[in-house]
């Protein structure tokens, strides 16, 4: 009779031929995909639900994967390949507090939407109504899937506890209960460190020796490009622009409470040391925002991105009491230059704010108007310009004497070239949530 252990190890066996059977056929159609095919390590365990990874391991039932290989090769291969990509994505550990059930049908409709858009025999699968109908939907409302975007989307849709349960016994087809806890610090650097590499490299050979092949999985470049974008914390971003100055405030990091009790105590009402009035600190003080207003920046675009500035700007540690900023609507000419010293002056701007230009884009003039403006000493030390735009322009040939950032806020990511001396930050409206 065969021992448990025999059995056990024969299982295990038998597991990991299938799973290399799988990998290696998918291996055949997408070479770009070598590394990250073959970066989860396979680990039996009968308790889980099917298959699962925590974006280190490939955890698979031994009853349930030889079931389905039987049944249905295709599957294996794509359950194999919907793992692989949420460690392309770092979907285990890019929740960030919001609802979980939710966040983990985003991310299966992206992994699946990618796989379904393939063309490779391997992989191929009859779409059902309700997959062609909710990537309909999701196509009306942005070009690529991410799981942040799909995540807002059926926020938005507001589904009810069966049309969401229709969706999730649609797309679920792996085990998400390895994902990593949000404040699992450790594991979610380990998991970060392993596939940023990995989709870097599998970008680049995307786009270069396997552009052909790349082809023909859809739109997964686009994704893939999307994720590997820098992401920014929008108030660190700002603080790029910030200086070092004194301010009139008690410094409690040199008060000595020591002293300070023992005066009190030996001479009655008199401290030894009393806390200083003026500490340095690290805040806002002089930069200019330029607002592209030509035709083809939208309305709400500029003023969200506005809104979000303000309300980096208007929390207490982000303001000097007087600032000199200067708000520059500009096309293909300066519009208007607004004047901000205070946080109530740039309240009382947003709260009467009127785009003025629609002309074509030029960023010279912006520039030269701030040149203008240093000589006339409007700036004595300026720290750097934001220039909100779509990026479709005339740039300056020359760099200026400050830091400069083009912001993008896109719907939709579209990879803009900006000078080498300036700085490019693609904002998406999470990028630009505060928590």
């Amino acid at each position: 009779m065969e021992s448990k252990i025999d059995m056990g190890e024969k299982l295990d066996s038998i597991g990991r031929k299938i799973l290399a059977a799988a990998r290696n056929e998918l291996y055949l159609k997408m070479r770009f995909m070598d590394v990250a095919l073959s970066s989860l390590i396979f680990v039996l365990d009968e308790g889980a639900c099917g298959m699962g990874t925590d974006g280190l391991y490939l955890y698979y039932n031994p009853q349930y994967l030889g079931g389905l290989y039987r049944e249905d090769r295709v599957m294996v291969n794509r359950i194999y390949l919907h793992l692989v990509l949420h460690g392309i994505f770092r979907h285990m550990i890019r929740r960030k507090g919001r609802e979980e059930e939710r966040y983990s049908l985003a991310c299966d409709i992206v992994t699946e939407s990618i796989i379904d858009g393939m063309r490779h025999r391997c992989v191929l699968r009859s779409r059902s109504w309700l997959r062609r109908e909710t990537y309909r939907r999701l196509g009306k409302e942005m070009k690529v899937l991410t799981a942040e975007k799909v995540y807002g989307a059926l926020e938005k849709w507001n589904l009810s506890e069966a049309e969401f349960a229709r969706l999730a016994g649609e797309f679920r087809v792996d085990d998400h209960s390895y994902w990593p806890a949000d404040d699992d610090q450790k594991k979610q650097s380990q998991i970060e460190n392993q596939w940023q590499d990995i989709s870097e490299q599998m970008e680049t050979d995307m786009e270069t020796f396997s552009k052909e092949a790349s082809q023909e999985s859809g739109h997964l470049i686009d994704q893939v490009k999307v994720e590997n974008r820098v992401r920014f914390d929008y108030r660190q971003f700002l603080r790029k622009f910030s200086v070092l100055k004194e301010e009139m405030a008690v410094d409690e990091d040199t008060f000595d409470y020591v002293f300070y009790s023992y005066g009190l105590s030996f001479y009655g009402n008199m401290p030894l040391i009393e806390p200083q009035e003026w500490k340095e600190v690290q805040k806002v003080e002089e930069f200019a925002i330029v607002i592209d207003t030509s035709m083809s920046c939208s309305g709400e675009l500029v003023k969200k991105f506005l809104e979000e500035t303000y309300g980096v700007l208007s929390e207490n540690d982000s303001f000097f009491r007087k600032v000199n900023i200067h708000i520059i609507q500009c096309d293909d000419q300066v519009q208007t230059d607004q004047k901000i010293e205070s946080e109530e002056d740039l309240k009382d701007y947003m709260g009467h704010l009127e785009l003025k230009g629609e002309g074509g884009t030029d960023f010279r003039p912006a520039f030269a108007y701030v040149e203008s403006l240093i000589k006339q000493h409007a700036f004595e030390r300026l720290k750097g310009l934001l220039y909100f735009t779509d990026g479709r322009g005339t740039y300056p040939s020359k760099m200026p004497p400050y830091e400069t950032a083009f912001v993008f806020m896109k719907e939709d990511y579209e990879d803009v070239d900006v000078p080498p001396w300036a700085m490019k930050l693609v904002l998406e409206e999470e990028d630009l949530q505060r928590p």
